[in-house]
């Protein structure tokens, strides 16, 4: 299917989904086409860039009438030819820069290490595809400041892969505070599951045969190859917590729960906070050097505070202030949105929403007229997206926002200091050397311009 302006606008669908894991259970055969409305031709034909632990995403593209997964692409020659078996995919390709270069694929969908994210998405903009890109955004706020850039200089329609916003429970919970039925917030208390210590920089050993190690490097300098800076047989390690690659489960995990509070920020026209101070554990004496433990007080001029820390952390008796009791109704969040008004709380997680009361909870389903907008299952808002050429329901700006307090958290934390957020100039005030830390230096011949 080419991108074309007169293109076919198709029928939005109802695809049901589960409110505990956002992915339907039972899907309409209106969706998955078995009436064969939609020929080949008029397909999304996309293209899946990352072939390991969350890949899976991949074949849904195959259970949806408007779309088809067409080729897979990894550095990882056994992973590649596996899933194109697997899903009955025809090209399967080493390099993402020859998937790229084929004029009939429309989208891309990058399931990357993180240091991947925004330089393949970028490659993908240039190259005229639309993109879904799995979070967390950049590895810099340089990076998603360019994302933002790109993609909308050539005029692309951005998924966020904060899938999150496709469930009706959190959408819902949003809803009620935008309603105002907690009151006017004060307080916002985010947490995700901490980081880790640990991992061996050794022995470093033959880079298996069929793994293309330089490529799956990429941007990032050059290291010895060791099963936990990188295993292609097994779960990912090092691109979990190793610097190079990531910030960590700050931006790993916390991108979650962080863009849940920035669903409504913008629904607020907040913007992020303006002033942060963060204190935090980096993981020291092995392989792993993200930070594992970490409590950010970040706060908007006109009063209202907003909290990021690690589940850990969010479990020390007191800081969050509810009741002993109330704290446990959140035991199995283990990542969590509190919104915290003057007269009450909603909690949401993508494993349920609590309310300081039965009567909020059961306003759920009918909180208002302030309304968010409603996707029932995110790779069908991409799709649907990419036909109609508007923005789906985890937009971009939406994730660089809320990245970027995920990296000012990071950077509060190495440097020790109470950092400042110039809005008009979209650049960090603090120090020289924080704010040398907006961006990280990429391996030659890659860059963020090429």
């Amino acid at each position: 299917m080419k991108h074309k302006d007169s293109r076919r606008q198709f029928l939005k669908t109802a695809a049901g989904a589960t409110a505990l894991i956002g992915f339907p259970t039972i899907i309409p055969s209106s969706v998955l086409g078995s009436n064969g409305n939609v020929a080949p031709s008029n397909r999304v034909n996309v293209g899946l860039i990352g072939c390991g632990r969350r890949s899976g995403v991949g074949n849904e593209y195959n259970m949806v009438k408007q779309s088809q997964l067409v080729a897979v692409c990894d550095p990882v020659k056994w992973r590649r030819e596996a899933k194109a078996a697997e899903w009955n995919v025809p090209d399967s390709y080493n390099d993402f820069r020859d998937l790229l270069a084929r004029d009939d694929i429309d989208a891309v969908h990058v399931v990357t290490p993180d240091h991947w994210h925004v330089p393949i998405s970028l490659a993908a903009a240039r190259a005229g595809k639309d993109i879904y890109c799995e979070k967390p955004l950049g590895i810099s706020i340089e990076q998603d400041l360019a994302a933002r850039q790109i993609v909308e200089k050539y005029d692309r329609v951005f998924q966020y892969g904060t899938q999150q916003r496709s469930m009706q429970h959190l959408r819902m919970g949003i809803e009620l505070v935008l309603n105002g039925h907690i009151g006017e917030v004060k307080e916002v208390y985010v947490w995700a599951p901490q980081g880790a210590n640990g991992g061996k920089p050794g022995p470093e050993l033959p880079v298996p045969e069929g793994f293309d190690y330089d490529l799956w490097l990429g941007p990032a300098p050059m290291a010895p190859f060791c099963e936990d800076r990188c295993s292609p047989h097994g779960p990912p390690k090092g691109s979990y917590f190793v610097y190079d690659y990531t910030i960590g489960m700050l931006g790993g995990w916390g991108s979650h729960p962080m863009d849940q509070f920035q669903w409504w920020a913008d629904a607020e026209a907040l913007g992020i906070p303006d002033e942060y101070k963060a204190s935090g554990v980096v993981a020291s004496g092995g392989l792993y050097d993200t930070v594992y433990h970490w409590d950010l007080e970040a706060s908007y001029k006109q009063g209202l505070k907003l909290h990021f820390l690690d589940n850990t952390t969010a479990r020390k008796q007191g800081r969050v202030p509810l009741a002993e009791a109330e704290m446990k109704r959140l035991d199995k969040f283990k990542n969590c949105t509190v919104f915290i008004g003057d007269s009450g709380w909603v909690a949401i997680s993508r494993e349920g929403l609590v309310t300081s009361t039965p009567e909020l909870r059961r306003m759920a389903k009918n909180p208002g007229e302030r309304r968010l907008v409603e996707s029932q299952w995110h790779p069908i808002n991409f799709i649907d997206s990419v036909r109609k050429r508007e923005q789906p329901v985890s937009t971009l700006d939406s994730a660089v926002r809320s990245d970027i307090i995920c990296h000012l958290t990071d950077i509060s934390i190495r440097t020790g200091e109470r950092l400042g957020w110039d809005h008009r100039q979209d650049t960090l005030i603090g120090s020289q050397t924080a704010a040398s830390m907006m961006t990280r230096p990429m391996r030659a011949p890659w860059s963020l311009d090429a």
